[in-house]
């Protein structure tokens, strides 16, 4: 029995241990899940300073983009949306739970790069470019001047057909503007035909087109070229003309497809007129119908000023034309087809007799006898309903040298 109260005093000493061991152990899983929390709450503290950082930093880059926008807005955002009606706005939505009625609520939006316009009426579309062979041709038409024509129906027949006989096709956009040029004296019922049957030609082709008489006053002798010359000058102050057709009063074409602007090349379009059997009578004629653009007449000094009388100027033309390196286009044959005008030669429009002479020195001459060395006076210019009238003085011919 004595030997029990050592054992029961190691027993106590042993039962006092285990208890401080668990003290300890309890204490130190407290303390580990407070470091842990420690931890967490750490790393939560870092996630929320990562989450303003870049909330603020969004905040920024969306005001420089606001400030880009603004001064490009209009160039990298309108030319797509706003030509569909609709206008982009730039909102800073980066914030949690930030929506576009919310910032519309706190007036947080920024100016619209396209300020909404009221009573904005669209822009018309650009024209379509014309066809090269419009749809509307006829092709081989009826050319009859037995019948009696006024004014006055030809206007009725033209209600499209502006003052000073002017039309530009209203459903697309012509490559070429044309001035189309007669030399004129006493030719008042062939006038009437012209443009009776060129006016809707003319329209059928898509033409944009102005129609100028070059009227001869007094009763010198008649001068074709000059005329012309004057003619280029005169639309030239009237228009921006780019091309010129050159048609005599007397010449009516017989088929629409003969298109009525410039080429590539010089054109003559009366290549086979009846009085010639439908046939062109040399290989060098230049005559009756003939078209340059503005680029093509200045190459060549326009035309000559000295051939008085008839005869001759359209094969100086000619040799103006093939000298400066071009070649004359034309139709073909069954489409450059005319009928002329029955008349008898006017007064004082006689042969000339210098004619074969001034062709063969074409290459000396046509440098200073052109376009360049015009001289004119114009007397009157005066608008019609279907054509321009410009009269004017163009002096007289030199006198012929005395044959002893």
């Amino acid at each position: 029995m004595p030997v029990a109260a050592p054992a029961l005093s190691w027993l106590a000493v042993a039962g006092r241990s285990s208890s401080s061991a668990m003290t300890r152990l309890m204490l130190g899983r407290t303390l580990e899940r407070i470091c842990k929390g420690v931890l967490l709450l750490c790393l939560l503290h870092f996630l929320i300073m990562m989450i303003l950082y870049f909330d603020v930093y969004t905040q920024r880059f969306d005001l420089f983009s606001r400030f880009n926008n603004g001064r490009n807005g209009s160039r990298n955002n309108v030319s797509g949306a706003a030509g569909n009606g609709h206008h982009f706005y730039y909102y800073n939505l980066s914030r949690p739970n930030a929506t576009l009625a919310s910032y519309l609520a706190t007036g947080e939006q920024l100016v619209p790069s396209v300020q909404p316009e009221t009573n904005q009426t669209p822009s018309p579309k650009p024209l379509p470019p014309c066809p090269e062979n419009p749809p509307g041709l006829v092709g081989r038409l009826l050319i009859e001047f037995s019948s009696q024509m006024t004014m006055e129906r030809v206007q009725k027949e033209n209600p499209n057909v502006t003052e000073g006989g002017r039309y530009t096709p209203p459903d697309c956009r012509p490559r070429w503007k044309v001035a189309i040029i007669i030399p004129f004296r006493h030719r008042e019922n062939h006038l009437k035909y012209w443009l009776h049957y060129l006016h809707p030609i003319l329209r059928r082709q898509r033409i944009d087109y102005g129609i100028y008489i070059i009227n001869q006053l007094g009763e010198d002798t008649f001068n074709r070229a000059k005329l012309l010359n004057v003619g280029y000058t005169e639309a030239l102050k009237d228009g921006e003309y780019d091309c010129f057709i050159f048609s005599d009063v007397d010449l009516i074409p017989m088929d629409d497809r003969n298109l009525y602007h410039c080429y590539d090349q010089p054109r003559h379009f009366a290549i086979a007129m009846d009085k010639f059997g439908f046939r062109l009578p040399y290989a060098g004629y230049f005559g009756g119908v003939s078209g340059l653009s503005k680029k093509q007449f200045l190459k060549i000094n326009g035309f000559p000023n000295e051939y008085w009388g008839w005869g001759g100027e359209d094969d100086d033309i000619y040799n103006r034309i093939t000298l400066n390196g071009m070649k004359v286009s034309r139709p073909d044959v069954r489409i450059g087809r005319y009928r002329m005008i029955k008349h008898e030669r006017d007064k004082h429009n006689e042969p000339n007799p210098q004619r074969f002479n001034k062709i063969q020195n074409t290459k000396n001459t046509m440098k200073k006898d052109g376009i360049s060395s015009l001289t004119y006076r114009v007397i009157q210019f005066k608008r019609y309903p279907l054509y321009t009238n410009i009269s004017v003085e163009i002096g007289k011919p030199p006198p012929r040298p005395f044959k002893g």
